[in-house]
């Protein structure tokens, strides 16, 4: 560092702050020479604010309203050419390389060692080092907040990937053995297909000249395993086209609990309930900054166009920074704006989201308010539906208050409760609906030549994405931004969604939240679908 750098004038970037990982200890100063990936997010242009909040939107039908294509949003609100001049001349005075710019989305993307990103943003890189059941992991993290120079206070809104811990997970839990056996009483499982025609998702409708996204950090899948499941299925394998991101590309699968396994099961099911959707998966490393990479790909791709995105990962809001959060949100609303419907799943360890002790967690990115929060039920044929909770071993289905993000207006009048958490937070409340997920009542899949039997809310993100590429196809029209239409509009309509009013997801018995009931709750949400009615209340 020079003796100008030194003088240079910083303020903590607010919300950056960080602290280690659970489990984990300081072991050593990350190696000088190493080399660091950094995506810094820019602020919106100067009297701009980008999407806005929505609000007209939300009052709209589907056909009533105007999305931006890509390139319009991007004539519209990119970022400020002077804004990012400054980040260059900042780059250039640590030795920073600018390797990539998003104008469209608001990011720069740096390399340097780790002793350049230490000067430039007043971090000091650590090698962290698990104890217990993380001793054989590692990662290369900070503590406290990230410093920047003060002339770009308000134009840096964060800075991802000095720290790399895997920060989400897959939410894929695999059937539990009986005896030895894959089965036991009352244990039944399901197709994807069999899933769609009980909810009554659209007759006559393959998803053609719709795209799924579909987001994983890392993972793969086997082509041989999806040409013998679906001719199984009598379907067609849909198209794919793998947009691998970083140092992550597709992989052979690995065991179904895997993020391979994630990934297969994604396909599978978005594939059996769209099979004339195409298909793209947006894989990224598992860190904060690969999971944005991945999710800003799908929303700005230009060429394959989502209209629809699954996202079967996250973490508990606590395990996030601020500045992270309001990142990704700011994504989201992009993406509404463009008439991207974002499905992301609530979690499999219940109310808690698996933290120790007595307090309620709501699961990132599940809790923003601009996507559809997906939960699970278990489904028992031909209509008995309960919310799911298979207890510690088993899992839960995710549900909670944010205590983030306040609650939407769009979401005032179900009757929304505070949080069950001390200061009880008026926060958004999650999941908006729900889908079977209980691997006792699960689906049948094919992962790296096995036949198993899978559950989790990963699998209820990418079949409701397929509904709404069923949906899109139907109407001839993206659904977009869904929330104020199911709020608004299906929750009133009979029959469009059926309310589950039984069960909890409190899967530990330590945080007394939440329960089902009449109306919305926090452990389905408004409940799961009949696609037939909620296309004809749409129309």
């Amino acid at each position: 560092m020079t003796a100008m750098q030194s003088l240079e004038y910083r303020v903590p970037l607010a919300g950056s702050e960080r602290a280690p990982a659970p489990g984990f200890h300081a072991a050593s100063p990350a190696s000088p020479s190493a080399i660091v990936d950094v995506t810094v997010v820019l602020r919106p242009r100067p009297g701009d604010e980008g999407p806005g909040s929505l609000d007209e939107m939300a009052r709209l039908s589907p056909r009533e309203r105007h999305y931006l294509s890509r390139e319009e949003y991007a004539a519209a609100h990119s970022a400020d050419s002077a804004d990012i001049n400054k980040l260059f001349e900042f780059a250039a005075r640590y030795g920073l390389k600018v390797v990539g710019v998003d104008e469209a989305a608001h990011t720069l993307y740096l390399r340097a060692t780790v002793a350049a990103m230490n000067s430039a943003f007043g971090v000091a890189l650590t090698t962290y080092r698990g104890t217990g059941a993380y001793a054989s992991q590692s990662y290369r993290g900070r503590t406290g907040p990230v410093y920047i120079p003060v002339e770009l206070d308000g134009i840096v809104q964060a800075v991802m990937g000095l720290d790399n811990r895997p920060q989400a997970r897959p939410f894929l839990r695999r059937r539990r053995q009986f005896g030895g056996a894959w089965s036991g009483p009352g244990v039944v499982s399901y197709t994807p297909d069999h899933i769609a025609r009980h909810y009554n998702f659209p007759a006559g409708q393959s998803g053609a000249g719709q795209c799924i996204g579909i987001v994983a950090l890392q993972g793969g899948y086997s082509a041989g395993d999806l040409q013998i499941y679906f001719e199984r299925l009598g379907i067609a394998v849909p198209r794919i086209t793998t947009a691998g991101i970083g140092n992550a590309h597709h992989s052979t699968p690995a065991p179904p609990a895997a993020p391979n396994g994630e990934l297969a099961a994604a396909i599978q099911v978005a594939g059996a309930v769209a099979p004339g959707a195409h298909i793209v998966l947006y894989i990224a490393p598992p860190t904060v900054a690969g999971l944005f990479w991945a999710i800003t790909r799908a929303v700005y791709d230009p060429i394959n166009r989502p209209s629809v995105v699954s996202i079967s990962w996250g973490a508990a809001e606590a395990a996030w920074t601020p500045q992270s959060m309001l990142a990704f949100d700011r994504l989201f609303r992009v993406a509404c704006a463009m008439g991207i419907t974002v499905c992301c799943a609530t979690g499999d360890r219940g109310s808690s989201d698996g933290i120790p002790g007595r307090m309620a967690h709501a699961t990132f990115p599940a809790s923003s308010p601009h996507v559809l929060a997906c939960g699970g039920t278990v489904l028992s044929m031909p209509g008995d539906e309960a919310t799911w909770n298979d207890g510690p071993g088993g899992g839960a289905g995710g549900g909670g208050i944010s205590e983030f993000f306040p609650r939407p207006g769009w979401q005032r009048s179900a009757q929304v409760p505070p949080s069950a958490n001390p200061g009880r937070h008026l926060g958004r409340g999650l999941p908006d609906v729900a889908a079977n997920a209980g691997p006792m009542t699960g689906y049948k899949l094919l992962v790296n030549g096995l036949d198993t039997v899978v559950g989790g809310t990963s699998v209820v993100s990418p079949l409701w994405a397929g509904l709404i590429a069923l949906l899109n196809q139907k109407l001839s029209v993206s659904m977009g931004f869904f929330n104020p239409l199911l709020y608004a509009r299906l929750a009133g309509v009979s029959g469009a969604l059926r309310d589950i009013t039984t069960g909890d997801n409190d899967m530990t018995g330590l945080v007394g939240a939440y329960r089902a009931g009449p109306g919305w709750d926090a452990c389905t949400g408004w409940g799961t679908p009949d696609g037939t009615v909620i296309a004809a209340a749409l129309d």
